[in-house]
């Protein structure tokens, strides 16, 4: 958010239901030892189609920009790691899936435009809408009041940040409700997520308590935090509640959801002051009210993330 936003990019066979941690974050090239995390490429896509059947508004389409609108092209920096909200389910040469890929479909099918969809790690998109190399990221970006001073963004679910413990894990068995429960313990996380920036702003909580300071491993590849887990290298991963939740409900897996910790509006992001934002406001809007948003977000398993209604750079929840 990293919600989520919720992520780094995932070339290889990896592309798993990791952490993008809030990344919500995105995409990666594998893990960093070379392997594939058990269970990366055992997430077939569903095969319903909600998208199929949507079309132009009208209404929606004429908020876009002029250039835009004669163009019929928006360039989209997309974050590509690990389900329900984008993957890879038969390797990096086909085509992607998700929650995420849906919508954006969805939206480009709403406004009567195509999509140049440019696979980019999660770190690198927020400062690239701002150098004008991408007219709008995805890859989980979860709305903060850090990312509001430079981004602007167009909400359409609502994630956040969450935690999982390899299976079986006798040391976190509840929900982490507050940091200095992962006093002592290694953290893994994606690089440039909600997560990294949360973890490294509090990490004076364990000193305060009198307890010994947690330690941060943050991993560019997206697949990277689900490698160490499982082979024991850290104790916790922090990620999006819905990448989180999917990768536990997996059992090659092995991993365990320790529920939410901290819920973040997800958007669609853009330069600040960028002239889209209406245009994809009322796009997710019309998905919402046509039934699509509804059948999308079914069809990934997010339905407890649903909007009622999207909204232009919300304030971020505290």
């Amino acid at each position: 958010m990293n919600v989520h936003g919720i992520r780094p990019r995932l070339r290889g066979a990896a592309a798993l239901l990791l952490l993008p941690l809030l990344a919500l974050n995105a995409c990666g090239s594998g893990a960093a030892d070379g392997t594939a995390p058990v269970g990366a490429q055992g997430s077939p896509a569903p095969t319903d189609d909600p998208v199929t059947a949507v079309r132009k508004v009208d209404s929606a389409a004429t908020l876009l920009p002029a250039d835009v609108r004669k163009s019929g092209t928006l360039r989209v920096g997309s974050s590509v790691g690990f389900p329900p909200g984008a993957y890879y389910p038969n390797g990096p040469d086909k085509a992607p899936a998700g929650q995420d890929i849906d919508l954006a479909d969805a939206v480009a099918k709403v406004l009567g435009v195509k999509l140049d969809r440019q696979d980019a790690s999660f770190e690198t998109i927020l400062p690239a809408l701002g150098s004008g190399k991408y007219d709008v990221g995805t890859g989980n970006f979860g709305v903060t009041a850090e990312r509001l001073k430079t981004i602007d963004f167009v909400t359409y679910i609502n994630d956040g940040q969450g935690f999982g413990v390899k299976k079986g894990n006798t040391t976190l068995k509840s929900k982490v409700t507050d940091l200095t429960q992962l006093c002592g313990l290694t953290i893994g996380t994606g690089a440039g997520t909600t997560f990294e920036a949360t973890l490294n702003a509090q990490k004076g909580v364990c000193a305060k308590a009198g307890k010994k300071p947690y330690d941060v491993k943050v991993y560019s590849e997206n697949a990277a935090p689900l490698t160490a887990l499982q082979q024991g290298r850290i104790d916790v991963i922090m990620s999006t509640i819905n990448g989180l939740r999917h990768q536990a409900a997996q059992p090659t897996s092995q991993t365990a959801f320790l529920g939410e910790f901290h819920r973040l509006d997800v958007g669609f992001a853009f330069k600040k002051g960028s002239a889209l934002t209406k245009a994809f406001q009322a796009a997710v809007n019309a998905l919402i009210k046509d039934g699509t948003y509804a059948r999308i977000l079914a069809k990934w398993g997010t339905s407890a993330s649903a909007i009622d209604t999207s909204r232009i750079n919300p304030p971020e929840h505290r």
